[in-house]
């Protein structure tokens, strides 16, 4: 009762007006503080053979995708580094909410993937026993929700569409980053290019290269695994528009209608320790119906048997908490963090993709700003994206976190509670959807 009351409180707490009221005073400080951790980094001699360039993007992810279509809409190109030799489409789906899809809008890619993906009415959530916990509509208490279960090959795909075919260069993998006499930051590549770039967004994943060079702590494991998957029926498949969670003691499962075709599929376990790197699909198969083969919920074995090879995965679960004081700012100089390079989040609030997809709203138009009026430096822009944003992420980052404790509770009596209690009588449409109802600061400006 003391953890289930604890993450309770917290939850209230961070959703309050009193987070914001606290950042603002704290955040004036993160700087100062922070700068400590490159306060060790040497700045070089750039040289005379250096590429130049003035905005490079590291990653072609969703965040380093969509800053890139982002900046074009301000006339402004980018090169986007991938290490890999193409698109990582590997991978099954992501969950998009309305704030996702708003910054999707943004950039003007909206529609085109709302076509392809079903638009989800509700919830049904479900004991493993079989028992309905509770059920209701993402739009019964407010009608402008919105979610869907995006394919991450689709959705990347869709954006790498938008930009011009030189502006992503593949096979660039980044081995060095330093600071440059001039204020520019060099990046060696590991075929030995160097690049002189007058700005860096860095949206190179949950174990960012530039993180690490700028100070910052690595992802801590939260504890659970995730295996996912996108089951594929090709006559159609057979479900309503809606998610389907069911939960156990330190076990979670649940599938979710993608598009006509396809279901995306999870199943969530307690491990001690991340273990190794598996990438055979016949072993997560084997795995993930393992842990689900005694429930009687027939149609999670169906799914996990009809999902094709390339989208089965099995990721560990890390995060990073982005202590106030402690934690260095996102950016240094003109270098600046976005996504899970910034802020790597467990899935349990959905809100990873959609954190990221804020992200490069953001701080494109800030950068933008910047860059064509002149009336801001690049510093302050990059300054003012990580106190708007930070207020955001961190509550988000904790929240998540602490659910994804109150889901994966092994705790006989806790889990009573949260199946007797927490799910039938305290959870709501508008506690699942109000971390939804975010706007953009320059939205909020442009009301007034």
């Amino acid at each position: 009762m003391a953890l289930i009351f604890s993450i309770l409180q917290h939850t209230k707490s961070f959703s309050s007006s009193n987070i914001s009221t606290y950042v603002q005073r704290r955040m004036s400080l993160i700087p100062r503080v922070g700068a400590r951790y490159m306060s060790s980094v040497s700045t070089v001699n750039a040289k005379a053979n250096d590429r130049k360039e003035n905005i490079v993007i590291v990653g072609a992810g969703i965040a380093g995708l969509a800053s890139a279509v982002s900046l074009q809409r301000f006339g402004i190109r980018s090169l986007v580094l991938e290490q890999a030799e193409s698109l990582r489409t590997e991978g099954s789906s992501i969950t998009l909410s309305k704030n996702g899809w708003k910054a999707l809008d943004a950039i003007g890619v909206g529609d085109e993937l709302r076509s392809k993906f079903l638009e989800l009415q509700g919830i049904v959530i479900k004991a493993d026993e079989g028992k309905v916990l509770n059920s209701f509509g993402f739009k019964d208490e407010d009608k402008s929700q919105e979610l869907r279960v995006v394919e991450r090959r689709v959705l990347l795909e869709t954006l790498a569409s938008k930009l011009p075919p030189d502006a992503i260069s593949y096979s660039s993998e980044l081995s060095k980053i330093e600071t440059g006499e001039n204020g520019n930051t060099l990046l060696q590549l590991q075929d030995g290019t160097r690049l002189s770039a007058e700005v860096v967004i860095a949206c190179d994943g949950v174990w960012s290269p530039t993180a690490k060079w700028m100070g910052f702590r690595q992802p801590k494991y939260a504890g659970h695994i995730t295996f996912r998957g996108l089951g594929y029926f090709p006559e159609g498949q057979p479900y309503e528009p809606k998610v389907n969670y069911t939960y156990a003691r330190g076990l979670r499962a649940g599938y979710v209608p993608a598009s006509k075709t396809k279901v995306y599929w999870f199943v969530v376990c307690n491990s001690s320790s991340p273990g190794p790197r598996i990438t055979d699909p016949s072993i997560l198969r084997q795995q993930a119906k393992e842990l689900v083969r005694d429930w009687p919920v027939a149609d999670m074995l169906n799914l996990i048997n009809l999902t094709p090879n390339d989208t089965l995965t099995r990721n560990p679960l890390y995060d990073r908490w982005l202590w106030p004081l402690i934690s260095p700012p996102p950016s240094s100089g003109k270098t600046v963090l976005v996504g899970d390079a910034w802020h790597p989040m467990t899935p349990n609030m959905g809100q990873g993709a959609c954190c990221a997809l804020e992200d490069s709203i953001v701080l494109t138009e800030k950068l933008a700003e910047a860059m064509n009026s002149k009336n801001i430096s690049v510093e302050e822009a990059f300054k003012a994206y990580g106190s708007e944003r930070w207020r955001r992420v961190f509550p988000l980052t904790v929240m998540a976190n602490r659910v994804g404790a109150l889901l994966q509770s092994e705790n006989k009596l806790i889990c009573s509670v949260r199946n007797n209690i927490i799910v039938p009588k305290l959870l709501k449409p508008r506690t699942m959807t109000r971390h939804a109802n975010y706007e953009f600061e320059q939205a909020k400006r442009n009301k007034h």
